[in-house]
């Protein structure tokens, strides 16, 4: 798949049909400006975002698509704990420039920055 502009990221193994693509950046843009409180870059392969709890159903409706058409994605869910739900999500060091790319835009549109994790 050859993306262009603002896909330009997405990997050659998304099976998401090209045209389904906007409306799938629009649901994630969506859940980052309503839901999302912080990230934290855990390591280079893993990013972990805090969401407010009344966004679960969405976010896991969500990632459970994402996953089908982008099997290199791991999101796993925990909480809520502290007033967020908690879902880490994971690539392989092949797909770290999605996972870049990913929290960039969801700095973008939440205000959230991605910050980094004490070692």
């Amino acid at each position: 798949m050859t993306a262009t502009g603002e896909q330009a990221w997405v990997p050659a193994a998304c099976t998401l049909p090209t045209l389904d693509q906007p409306l799938r950046l629009a649901e994630f843009d969506d859940l980052f400006a309503d839901a999302l409180r912080g990230q934290q870059r855990l390591s280079a392969t893993v990013l972990r975002w805090e969401l407010d709890p009344a966004a679960e159903a969405t976010a896991r409706d969500l990632t459970v698509r994402e996953s089908s058409c982008c099997s290199f994605f791991s999101f796993t869910f925990g909480g809520p704990r502290n007033g967020v739900l908690q879902l880490v999500v994971e690539v392989p060091a092949a797909h770290v420039a999605v996972l870049d790319a990913l929290a960039d835009r969801a700095a973008a549109r939440s205000g959230a920055e991605a910050g980094v994790e004490p070692q």
